[in-house]
């Protein structure tokens, strides 16, 4: 990960400078155990199914990874100078931890895994994810998704 005091002067000012929106913090929902609930992972390391289009920063979409897509299926077009893509080389785990879920699966400390996960480039205004938002919880709702393992990158 970068650190502000190794990015340009210019660079640094600029992400010190950026709006970024305020959430509240109370969970708007209550739930059951979470060893009843259906999880799937979104993740926001622009991750897709090899053979897609790239995804392009500032592109105000998702990808479906179907649970059964093998590893090797799955390409990063997440590209920047402030981010190390050793870890996903090395290991998908590291930011589409679906070996973890289908483990935790198997032990019964969560429920079940969705039959489809998620991916979005994390490189974007986030002001504009609202109706992204609203049209990826209608397909989690669709598979019967009750908790999101969100997967930051």
């Amino acid at each position: 990960m970068a650190r502000l005091e190794d990015l340009t002067p210019a660079m640094a000012q600029r992400l010190r400078e950026l709006d970024c929106p305020v959430y509240p913090s109370a969970p708007f929902v209550a739930g059951g155990k979470l060893s009843s609930r259906r999880v799937a992972i979104v993740s926001s390391a622009g991750i897709h199914r090899r053979g897609e289009p790239p995804m392009m920063p500032g592109a105000n979409e998702f990808r479906a990874l179907p649970a059964s897509l093998p590893a090797a299926d799955i390409v990063m077009t997440h590209v920047s100078v402030n981010y190390d893509r050793t870890g996903f080389q090395r290991d998908i785990n590291t930011i589409y931890p679906i070996d973890r879920l289908r483990e935790l699966a198997r032990e019964g400390v969560i429920g079940s895994v969705a039959d489809t996960h998620y991916s979005v480039m994390g490189a974007n205004d986030p002001k504009q994810w609202d109706a992204l938002a609203d049209q990826l919880v209608d397909r989690l709702r669709q598979d019967r998704v009750d908790a999101v393992l969100l997967s930051p990158v």
